[in-house]
């Protein structure tokens, strides 16, 4: 018996192991270009802090010796400063290489990510789709991947050169002047507790950013596609009001994050400014006491070394606010990611088969009969049996949510070529027994068996390629009518599809189209009627010529007039096949073999159109019109 898991309880966020998990996502793959990187980033770093030594050299070693000569021989200084120029090219080249590199690493990770999010959204059950928005799904893909592109192509490399800048110019203040240098250590430890008080608040609200963020897009994205039911019932004013409200709570975190986050940078560079000052008058009392021990050159070159030291300082924190959001970002990202995905421990597999003297055979090309492939764990061999669409639930037991039955003790059976007919009002789990068919959900108790077979023994791609599923709001893709179609089996050939869509007679109005078959789609079928829309997705199942079709209320949107045009075409497509219909039109399950009433989840009368008339119960009254679905 199968138990519905309750959620675990949300642990809180790690910073460190998200960037630790995202350094290995973005650079697992580019370790090469990681290392052309890191070598750039040193030559640039090193040029940098040569180039800040040299007023020393400058001042001691030519200007000084000039002055006091009282000769003008500029030669030597030409010399060098020639030198000097070759190092700072050199210098300027590495910045180039490492900012060309890091762009590609940027695009190409955030094309693993993106890939990985796709692909994972493809494994993740229905049930995820039921219960998050589309628009805060889509947000992750939108807003959080672009955090991540900035963080990548400038900050990391901002940070990376920034902190090696920091290293190598620590080390040269120490060869100057460590006295001075212990100065500009008490500054840094000051401006760290600066940076970490204003980076946790930052941080905090960074995440509350990308989640608002993430319901503005969800709640665009509900108005967007319920437009015409805002129109309809005058709930623009509304709509607005509400839009505003959560607009407002973005607006109100993306304040305090950016106010924490844009601060850090002005008060890290005036407390470097401070810095300098102090240095300066320290220095000029260091040189005055060691009687010109300690250079005029010496102290300019300090001064210059302290503001390569504190500009990177400077260029961290602004890159802070980046950090924040991004990792904010990449919680969200693995959080999709990290969804477990839809579970399949299914085994027996859909294959083509051929009947050589009675006996099932498995075969690879397409000969129109198709078996189940059953290995017994039991280590009895394989089996074959063919796919017929026998279909029986035994005492089925069903939850949504735990301590919320939807489906209770329910028993059928549907033998190949029957049409079984559900009927009830709404919420009576009509549709929920469809669900359990295709395995979208799993359930809690009892047996549902395919052609003898425990559907949870089934592969749920194969158990879902022997079903055509047809329902009440379609979805057409961008694309052709001929690629909708196609949908159903990808290498249906145009003989196919053309059969297909007279069976379901949209033949006729594909061919009253501009381009025919070939009309572009676009915005989910927009520019064809309801009614035309149902039959191309009609059209699209019987493409697919499964055992067994799903109707759930698949002709509702249809006119009586259209409905009569596709009736006859619907009878070919369930002729020889098992079919389970739901529908709120009474007419239309007449001739089912047998008809099920549901209540709040379980049957309560069950039999032919004639027999439930003939009782006079719940059907009768439903027909006569006596009670109405709802």
């Amino acid at each position: 018996m199968a138990k519905i898991k309750k959620l675990p309880p949300q642990k809180a966020k790690d910073p460190k192991k998200t960037f630790k998990r995202l350094f290995k996502e973005v650079f697992g793959g580019n370790k090469l270009k990681l290392t052309f990187v890191i070598i750039s980033i040193i030559i640039s770093a090193l040029s940098t802090v040569y180039i800040s030594t040299l007023l020393k050299t400058l001042i001691d070693d030519f200007i000084t010796p000039i002055i006091k000569s009282g000769t003008f021989d500029f030669s030597p200084l030409l010399r060098a400063m020639a030198g000097w120029a070759v190092i700072m090219v050199v210098g300027v080249v590495a910045s180039y290489i490492q900012g060309r590199i890091m762009v590609t690493i940027a695009q190409d990770a955030l094309l693993r990510i993106r890939n990985k999010m796709f692909s994972k959204l493809e494994r993740l059950p229905i049930s995820y789709f039921d219960t998050h928005q589309h628009g805060q799904i889509m947000s992750r893909f939108t807003n959080d991947a672009d955090t991540l592109q900035q963080m990548i192509s400038q900050s990391i490399v901002s940070v990376l050169s920034s902190g090696l800048t920091i290293i190598f110019v620590f080390i040269a203040l120490l060869l100057n002047s460590w006295v001075l240098t212990i100065l500009i250590v008490l500054t840094v430890i000051v401006m760290m507790k600066i940076t970490k008080t204003i980076g946790s608040k930052s941080s905090k609200n960074f995440a509350f950013q990308q989640k608002n963020l993430a319901k503005v897009n969800g709640y665009i994205e509900e108005m967007m596609s319920g437009s015409k039911v805002v129109k309809v019932f005058n709930y623009e004013d509304q709509s607005k009001k509400e839009f505003d409200k959560i607009n407002e709570e973005l607006c109100s975190t993306m304040t305090k994050a950016n106010t924490y986050s844009f601060i850090m940078g002005p008060i890290i560079n005036n407390i470097g400014n401070l810095q300098y000052v102090i240095l300066v008058f320290a220095g000029s009392l260091l040189s005055i006491i060691t009687g010109g021990a300690y250079s005029v050159g010496s102290l300019a070159a300090f001064l210059q070394l302290s503001k390569s030291f504190t500009n990177p300082l400077g260029q961290v924190a602004q890159q802070v606010n980046f950090f924040l959001q991004a990792l904010a970002g990449a919680e969200r990202i693995f959080e999709l990611l990290d969804e477990e995905d839809e579970k399949d421990n299914g085994y027996v597999t859909l294959v083509n088969a051929k009947n050589v003297d009675g006996v099932l055979t498995e075969c690879k090309e397409r000969t129109g009969l198709w078996a189940w492939k059953h290995p017994h764990t039991d280590g009895s061999g394989i089996t074959y049996t063919p796919l017929k669409g026998d279909i029986v639930m035994s005492e089925v037991d069903f939850a949504y949510v735990e301590g919320k039955t939807v489906l209770k003790d329910v028993s059928l059976y549907a033998h190949p070529g029957e049409k079984i007919a559900f009927v009830g009002a709404t919420g009576a789990g009509k549709t929920t027994i469809t669900n359990l068919l295709n395995r979208f959900y799993d359930i809690q108790d009892g047996k549902i068996r395919f052609d003898g077979i425990n559907i949870n023994k089934i592969k749920k791609s194969d158990l879902r390629r022997s079903l055509g599923v047809i329902l009440q709001d379609t979805h057409l893709f961008t694309g052709t009518i001929r690629d909708n179609i196609r949908f159903g089996k990808l290498d249906a050939t145009d003989e196919e599809i053309i059969k297909a869509a007279k069976l379901a007679n949209a033949h006729d109005f594909i061919m009253m189209m501009k381009d025919g078959y070939d009309t572009m789609l676009n915005n989910d079928g927009e520019g064809l009627s309801q009614g035309q829309r149902q039959l191309i997705a009609i059209a699209r199942a019987a493409v697919a010529d499964p055992p067994v079709l799903v109707m759930d209320e698949a002709t509702s949107s249809i006119d009586t007039h259209t409905e009569s045009l596709v009736q006859e075409g619907m009878d070919r497509l369930m002729e020889g096949r098992t079919v389970f219909v739901i529908a709120h039109r009474l007419s239309t399950v007449r001739n089912s073999n047998c008809i099920m009433v549901l209540d709040h989840g379980s049957i309560i009368e069950r039999g032919t159109h004639d027999s439930l008339l003939a009782e006079k119960g719940v059907y009768y009254h439903l027909y006569t019109g006596a009670f109405e679905l709802s």
